[in-house]
């Protein structure tokens, strides 16, 4: 079932640089099985970008990514334009592992003209370090947009690994990528017949208690999913090959049961309950055949 025979060889170094919850690493051999063929003649879109795990893995040449975190489109388009400078600005002392430094970067988004003042390649430097940081690797943000997850008390991250920000600049810059921080219908209304859309948005929550929207202060609710299904159906009128991945709810399973549904399990890493963590079911819908 796998199509790895029909992928072109790609460069290892060219992975996430972020950990984010929802990330797609631990799912990857899981999803490559469904990949649809040649699909580099094509434009893949990812209208919820996250870690990039999947696009970092295929390495399409043309590709239109996005993502509505505002901040996290900001870290890839400093990676890809201002690399020098975020490593420069990443090398600075006030970027150490300890709790003050991690405390007084965290609070800046709680004093706006502090904030505002931040520029480009700060702003992502600041993401980059927090999230390698804080607690467990996980980005959250609380209702007025403010990160306020703990600091991690790690012995040695590694917030400037600089073999992995080469990669992902060189290939962004050598490939024919777009970014934007948009709306999902928005980032894919110009994805055509053959063009492959992978579709990995915030989950349904498995139980009232279980939701995590909080890496966008928008948050993800039911009446959006419905609002991404009839995406999903506009763009396979459109002859789109397109794959969603979710959590395996009777809502979502009701929701796609007109496409193929295959289930999977996926190991969690990301919880703030560690019991919590572990293999779960997820979902893999699609319109197409394999």
């Amino acid at each position: 079932m796998s199509n790895t025979s029909v992928r072109v060889k790609t460069n290892p170094l060219v992975r996430p640089f972020l950990k984010w919850a929802g990330g797609k690493r631990q799912l990857l051999p899981e999803i490559l099985k469904y990949i649809p063929k040649h699909i580099n003649k094509h434009t893949y879109y990812e209208p919820f970008i996250g870690g990039g795990a999947l696009l970092f893995e295929l390495q399409p040449p043309k590709a239109a990514i996005n993502d509505r975190n505002k901040e996290l489109i900001n870290c890839y388009q400093v990676i890809r334009d201002s690399l020098d400078e975020l490593r420069s600005e990443l090398s600075k002392d006030k970027y150490s592992n300890s709790e003050t430094s991690y405390y007084k970067m965290r609070d800046l988004d709680r004093c706006s003209k502090k904030y505002a003042k931040l520029s480009e390649v700060q702003k992502a430097a600041r993401i980059i370090y927090l999230n390698k940081t804080c607690y467990n690797g996980l980005f959250r943000v609380n209702s007025q947009g403010q990160f306020n997850v703990p600091f991690g008390r790690y012995k040695n991250p590694n917030f400037l690994d600089d073999v992995v920000l080469s990669s992902v600049n060189k290939y962004l810059n050598s490939n024919d990528i777009t970014l934007s921080n948009q709306d999902f219908q928005e980032a894919v209304e110009d994805a055509k017949q053959g063009d492959f859309v992978y579709l990995d948005p915030p989950y349904d929550p498995v139980s009232e208690t279980a939701s995590f929207t909080g890496y966008d202060v928008n948050g993800f609710n039911r009446d959006e999913q419905s609002r991404l299904k009839k995406v999903f159906d506009d763009l396979t009128a459109r002859g789109c090959k397109v794959m969603m991945s979710n959590s395996c709810t009777d809502f979502i399973l009701d929701l796609y049961q007109d496409y193929q549904v295959k289930k999977v399990r996926a190991t969690r890493s990301i919880n703030s309950n560690a019991l919590k963590r572990g293999m779960v079911n997820e979902v893999l819908v699609l319109n197409y055949e394999v």
